[in-house]
């Protein structure tokens, strides 16, 4: 048994840890100039999930945006404590060291010996022999409110393991960087895959407490399971305020403006054109060789450890745009993505029966997985207006947006 000056000596760590943890996070998560107030995840509100822990084996899915003020969550936790049996990690590993679709090994993270064991490759959910000496699961990601962005894909596997085996979810909310933006496709049910399994728009405006509340709300588990669970809400936090990511969620997000691009830029997976992985500002430059001549901006994909290995268009001068220094407050303003870059490099490509074939190259993906719809394609080639794009999406679009309203936290 535990003396009382011990626990007095937790309780008074708990608090010193707590107060220095908000005044980092006064220092770190200042928002745009036009906002006064100061955003506070719910990791870093310890003091309304830490009783939840007490006494409970604990496991968690966090990677590397998963801080308490500037530390690593397991590790602050560990040290006020909390038992935590393993961590799970997702698609770029706990660490967050590993390329894009590359698949995770299990291991045993070398500061702390807990194992990890990995649910991006053969295994996509925690199964019951996993979860046998869990009493509780700690859900810890920062996500960019994209579609395509498969930690939400991971966020439904673990709720569906958590109902399954009687487990109960706390997620600690953070908010989502591209919050305000609610547009795109619809995904239709035979474009469903490993980066679409919802029937949602490109941008969803969700954080992942909400989105958890969505999925339970809608009944997207199989056979109707309600996962069990209890959202740490960010506090002084709405939907329209900028954020600026104190740790960049994966390898190619590696930039505040990579982050603000990609529900646009990241359509381009689907093209012969390069995103720019392969260098180290993807998803703020697109290009190709063959738009030699028809733009004066160009630049090299490279193979990178830990980025890409094997990136399109591979050690050859890609000519295009450079989207480093675009304005995202026009995306703010708008509220909606940018079409018109697809459109205009369309156009400009002189081997269009090329644009959106995949058997180029391994390293293009399908975009009709990726819009959600085999009509996006088709408008492209078609020279379909914006105007007329956009129309298509409704009204299921504008529904989804009357759906969204039932399951936000924030305003």
């Amino acid at each position: 048994m535990k003396s009382p000056l011990f626990n007095l000596f937790i309780a008074f760590g708990i608090v010193v840890l707590f107060a220095c943890t908000k005044k980092q996070v006064a220092n770190k998560y200042t928002v745009s100039t036009n906002q006064k107030t100061q955003i506070i995840t719910g990791a870093d509100q310890i003091s309304e999930y830490l009783p939840l822990l007490k006494g409970k084996r604990v496991a968690m899915l966090v990677n590397q945006t998963s801080i308490i003020g500037k530390k690593a969550s397991v590790d602050s936790l560990l040290s006020l404590g909390v038992n935590i049996v393993k961590v799970f990690g997702p698609e770029h590993g706990f660490r967050g060291n590993a390329s894009a679709g590359a698949k995770v090994n299990n291991e045993v993270d070398q500061k702390t010996g807990i194992p990890i064991i990995s649910l991006y490759g053969k295994i996509k959910r925690p199964s019951k022999e996993h979860l046998a000496d869990v009493d509780v699961m700690i859900f810890d990601i920062q996500d960019v409110g994209a579609r395509f962005y498969t930690y939400i894909n991971t966020l439904s596997h673990v709720m569906e393991s958590c109902a399954e085996n009687g487990k109960e979810l706390i997620i600690l909310d953070r908010p989502n960087p591209n919050g305000y933006l609610v547009d795109g496709p619809i995904l239709e049910k035979q474009n469903y895959s490993g980066i679409g399994m919802f029937p949602i728009p490109i941008a969803h405006g969700l954080t992942m407490g909400e989105f958890a509340q969505m999925i339970n709300g809608e009944g997207w588990l199989p056979n109707n399971l309600k996962c069990k669970i209890k959202i740490i809400k960010i506090a002084n936090y709405n939907h329209d305020m900028s954020y600026e990511l104190p740790v960049f969620p994966s390898p190619n997000l590696n930039s505040q403006q990579s982050i603000l691009l990609y529900p646009s830029t990241c359509l381009f997976e689907g093209t012969i054109l390069s995103q720019g992985r392969g260098t180290y500002i993807p998803f703020t430059v697109l290009g190709a060789p063959a738009l030699k001549g028809k733009y004066d901006f160009s630049f090299k994909p490279v193979s990178i450890q830990g980025m890409s290995e094997t990136p399109l268009h591979q050690n050859e001068d890609c000519y295009g745009l450079d989207l480093r220094k675009y304005d995202t407050n026009i995306l703010r303003k708008s509220r909606q993505i940018n079409l018109s870059w697809m459109m205009e490099l369309y156009k400009a490509y002189p081997m269009k029966d090329k644009f959106f074939d995949r058997t180029q190259s391994k390293q293009m993906g399908d975009i009709n997985k990726l819009a959600g719809t085999e009509k996006f394609k088709q408008q492209i080639i078609d020279g379909v207006s914006e105007a007329e794009i956009r129309k298509s999406w409704e009204p299921a679009l504008s529904d989804f947006k009357v759906l969204r309203k039932k399951y936000l936290i924030y305003p």
